[in-house]
């Protein structure tokens, strides 16, 4: 049986704001990092990074999330909470009164 697992709304917006607001210093760092610093990784901010790829010639691909795509994302994830709050019930019942 799978296992349905709840999104906590609040922790969605809060990695929205992140990635949005996210900086890419640390995915570049994570390019230059030697064998002997793979320690450090798990200090770095990868919050932006989508993809990493190192090939064997020492070629390395960094992708990040696009961040005016989440922010955008964001900007209506808060427009709807904005409006389903107890203003948003009063416009429905003035809409409902005029309608009669």
């Amino acid at each position: 049986m799978k296992r349905i697992r709840r999104v906590n709304r609040k922790a969605v917006l809060k990695t929205m704001m992140e990635l949005a607001a996210g900086d890419a210093n640390d995915a570049v760092k994570l390019a230059y990092l030697s064998q002997e610093d793979q320690t450090l990784i798990d200090k770095l901010d990868l919050v932006c990074l989508t993809e990493f790829k190192r090939s064997a010639n020492g070629a390395v691909e960094v992708k990040l999330a696009d961040r005016a795509a989440v922010l955008v994302k964001l900007l209506e994830q808060l427009k709807e909470e904005e409006n389903s709050g107890p203003a948003a019930f009063l416009q429905a019942l003035d809409q409902v009164g005029t309608q009669r």
